[in-house]
This record gives C-alpha cells, sequence and structure tokens, in this order.
C-alpha cells in the first residue's frame, strides 16, 4: 500500500504540474489575445514545454483517473490476473518451448519478436512489485515517469523520481529458468552467428525440438546429445482364462517421479486403466507410453504389460482352441460316455459320446473355444479329450470273459 500511495503521489505531481501549465498559458492569451508574444512562441523552452506536456498526455489518460495500459501481458502469456507464480511458470515454458527462435528457422524474426514479448510479460507479472505498478498504471505506468515501488530515496517532496523499467535479455531469463544458456543471441547485441550454449543441452529441449538449426546451416557451431530414452519396464499380468475369454478392466496402481513446472522432481501415485480385450493371449503387450520417471536428459520409459495366463482347473488353451480332458474307466471307453463341462461364461454343455473311445480320441465342438481377437464373434473349437484308466490287473474269470465278448 505504501509503494501505491507513492506512485499516486508522483501521478498527482505531473497532473498539477500540467494544470499549472495550462493556467500559465491560459493568462498569456488573456493578456496578449490572439496575438502572442513572437519571442515567447519562438524560444526553445516554449516548444520543450510544448512537447513535454504532449508526452504527458499522451502517457496517461487523466480521463477518469484509469491509465492506458498499452501491452497486456496477461493476454501474452494467456494468463488470468489472479494468475499465481505456479501458472505463471507453466505458461511461460510452454511459450518458450513454442517461440524459442532455434526452433522456428523458417520464421526467425517473429519468433524472436514473440519470444522477447513472452519474455518480458513473465519478467514483469513474476516480479511482485512491477506487478503492483503494471496492475495499477498499466505497460506506460510502468515505463514512463513512475516512483520505483518501495524506493529508499523517495522522500515524498516535490522532486519526483524517475522510474524507467528496462527489459532484461530474453536469453537471460531463459537461462535463469531453465537452468541453461538461450540458443538465441539475436537479443543480447551479439547477432545469431552463433549458439551460446556452454556445453550439451539436456533434456529439456533436444535436437528434434529445435531441428536443422543446430545440425547444419548458419552458425551451427554445437553438438547435441540427443535424450536418450530409458528400457521399457515391463510387468507381468496375470489373467484368468474366465477374463481373456469375456474381457474385463483392470487398473494398476503406479507410483513415478515427475519435474513440476519450477524443475522440482516430485512423487506422484496415478492409475493405469487396462481394457483386456476378448481373446487376448498370452504375451499381448499393452504400452503406456513415457509412464516412468522423468529426469534431466532422459525420456521417461515406456511401462508395459504381458498378458500371462493363469492355470485353469479344467481348460488349457492352444491357440483359439480350448482343451479340456476326461479321465474315463475303460468300461466307459468302451460302453460310451457323457461329458458334462462348464463353459468359460458360465454355460452347462452336455456331450454324449455312442463310438468306442479309443487312446488319441479326440472329440470335436465346434465354436466353443476361445473368441479370436480381431473378430470376437468367431471363435475357436472346444476339444475334448480322454484319459482311459485301464485296470492294473484282471483275475482269470475276468480275463476269460473279456476274451468271450471280444472274440471275432
Amino acid at each position: 500500500d505504501r509503494c501505491v500511495k507513492k506512485i499516486a503521489a508522483a501521478i498527482q505531481r505531473v497532473g498539477r504540474r500540467t494544470k499549472r501549465g495550462r493556467k500559465k498559458k491560459a493568462t498569456l492569451e488573456g493578456v496578449g489575445g490572439r496575438k502572442r508574444n513572437s519571442a515567447h512562441a519562438h524560444h526553445p523552452d516554449h516548444h520543450q514545454s510544448k512537447r513535454r506536456r504532449r508526452d504527458e498526455h499522451k502517457n496517461y489518460n487523466r480521463r477518469g483517473g484509469e491509465e492506458e495500459m498499452g501491452v497486456d501481458y496477461y493476454k501474452i502469456l494467456g494468463v488470468d490476473k489472479s494468475a499465481k507464480d505456479d501458472d505463471l511458470k507453466k505458461a511461460y515454458r510452454k511459450l518458450a518451448m513454442k517461440w524459442h527462435p532455434d526452433k522456428n528457422p523458417n520464421n526467425k524474426k517473429e519468433a524472436e519478436a514473440k519470444f522477447k514479448q513472452i519474455s518480458e510479460a513473465y519478467e514483469v507479472l513474476s516480479d511482485p512489485q512491477k506487478r503492483a505498478v503494471y496492475d495499477q498504471y498499466g505497460e506506460e505506468g510502468l515505463k514512463g515517469q513512475v516512483p520505483p515501488p518501495c524506493s529508499g530515496g523517495f522522500d515524498g517532496g516535490d522532486e519526483s523520481t524517475t522510474f524507467r523499467f528496462n527489459p532484461r535479455s530474453a536469453d537471460d531469463i531463459f537461462a535463469e529458468f531453465f537452468g541453461f544458456s538461450s540458443p538465441f543471441g539475436g537479443m543480447g547485441g551479439g547477432g545469431r552467428g552463433g549458439s551460446r550454449f556452454p556445453g550439451q543441452m539436456g533434456g529439456m529441449f533436444g535436437e528434434e525440438m529445435f531441428g536443422s538449426a543446430f545440425r547444419g546451416g548458419e552458425g551451427a557451431s554445437m553438438n547435441f546429445q540427443q535424450p536418450r530414452k530409458a528400457a521399457p519396464i515391463e510387468n507381468r499380468l496375470p489373467c484368468s482364462l474366465e477374463d481373456l475369454y469375456k474381457g474385463s478392466t483392470k487398473k494398476m496402481k503406479i507410483s513415478r517421479e515427475i519435474v513440476d513446472a519450477s524443475g522440482k522432481t516430485k512423487t506422484v501415485e496415478e492409475i493405469l486403466t487396462i481394457n483386456i480385450k476378448s481373446g487376448w493371449k498370452k504375451g499381448t503387450k499393452i504400452t503406456f507410453p513415457e509412464k516412468g520417471n522423468e529426469s534431466p536428459n532422459i525420456i521417461p520409459a515406456d511401462i508395459v504389460f504381458i498378458i500371462d495366463e493363469k492355470p485353469h482347473d479344467v481348460f488349457t488353451r492352444e491357440g483359439n482352441d480350448l482343451i479340456a480332458t476326461q479321465k474315463i474307466s475303460l468300461v466307459e471307453a468302451l460302453t460310451g460316455y457323457t461329458v458334462h463341462l462348464t463353459t468359460l461364461d458360465g454355460r452347462s454343455l452336455t456331450i454324449p459320446i455312442n463310438s468306442v473311445i479309443h487312446p488319441g480320441y479326440e472329440e470335436v465342438v465346434v465354436r466353443e473355444g476361445m473368441p479370436i481377437p480381431k473378430d470376437p464373434s468367431r471363435k475357436g473349437n472346444l476339444r475334448i479329450k480322454f484319459d482311459i484308466r485301464f485296470p492294473t490287473r484282471l483275475t482269470s474269470e475276468q480275463k476269460a470273459g473279456i476274451k468271450r465278448l471280444l472274440v471275432p
């Protein structure tokens, strides 16, 4: 509040001096009518005073006590006037990446102007004192004749203190924000003869981000280390045959490190949703790109889940077919057998077999296997195999009886 009062007092003094100038002019006209003193009209001080009043009027619009805002820094960054520090950093990071001149070799002039404007907006709005002046008096007030906020030399007297806001180099702001020098050299007076990176640039901006500007052409004098991709993180995802038959959804909770807008590393938890499709097979991979830990000069690893089939009590899988093995006695194999099964989706199947079941025999039930992933309306087959249990010994009477029955 003390700072704002000082600024307001200074602007009021400018207004009083302007009004005194107008009164003096009116008095001279009243005495001399429309015939002005020739010497006064052509005196250098007269023209300087006139120009100064015109400049003051240009800089400040006194209608209603409001100033002309000039450039809208909030609009440049795309943030609200209530934007917090994190909002400003996030906006600056995004726009600096987009409009960095070295990323825009085909429209460098436009990019340089945009980049400079973005940097200036961030510098003003991220500084509480500069932002207070700008919010109260706009760009013209910030760059015009306004006392510096909380200036120790401001004594409240008639002497005005000139505060001139001189924007810093866009390179300096960029380097301070990201922690390394900017490749943009045109703002600092050195032209664009070469990149000013002291060494290889890290993962915030890779070679692909800035394109061919760094791989050759005018002033390219650096070798860039392209960020390497971390190795995939693979995890088994056990699924029952029921899950793979009907399809299901699984949610996996992960903990990972990320870099926030301010460049700090923090640990967050995320839920990854996996939609398992009908008919998926063992070995199917589900990839979540770049969900590994974030770190400088490293592209986060992909997280990969690999489908694995849990053992089932009744069925095994061969491709799109299901295999069920039934244990039967020799008598059942010779005299007939009825198979009773519950399918993976809960239906009951009854399959009567009247043929003699010999070793190696298979009963095939069409379209009762696993769904085919590319066309779930189609299915493989159910193949029923038999494990015939032979007696370990027979009495003489049993052997004789079998011979009588089986003699051709």
